[in-house]
């Protein structure tokens, strides 16, 4: 279980993480020994996943995004999503409900490899069907947000 003082750290590396553990120690007025032990905990009990950039994915050339639902066969989900998530130019992919059984978000640089990623999931075993959106505008992309 993480407590307020876990909930401070978190908020303060998603506003920015590029701090020293002196810098954001001062900040939430904890010694940097206590930093770093808590934040210790947080990576190793997978809280904290890494630390890393956001960066703008149409700003690197990827012209072409989408989301794509997928539907899986009976009993293979966990193997066709990982199978899924290997693929070139797969940004994320969701276990989801409803008609779907896993959502996969893509980014592609140029409309020909767009499209042969799309049809790279249907030659995937155990994928039956799938329905892809184009993502024509990217209004909010962030994991850096006020936690709840």
């Amino acid at each position: 279980m993480i407590d307020k003082t876990d909930e401070e750290i978190l908020h303060e590396l998603l506003k920015n993480c590029r701090g020293s553990y002196r810098e954001i120690a001062s900040r939430l007025k904890l010694h940097p020994t206590t930093l770093i032990s808590r934040m210790q905990k947080l990576e190793k009990t997978h809280v904290i996943q890494g630390y890393g950039a956001n960066v703008d994915l149409g700003k690197l050339g990827y012209e072409f995004m989408g989301m794509v639902q997928i539907k899986i066969a009976k009993g293979k989900l966990l193997e066709a999503q990982e199978k899924i998530s290997r693929l070139r130019g797969v940004v994320a992919v969701y276990d989801v409900t409803g008609e779907y059984d896993s959502v996969a978000i893509i980014a592609a640089k140029s409309r020909e490899t767009f499209s042969q990623t799309i049809k790279s999931f249907l030659s995937l075993p155990h994928v039956e069907h799938t329905n892809t959106q184009v993502i024509l505008k990217t209004v909010k992309e962030t994991w850096q947000f006020e936690p709840v």
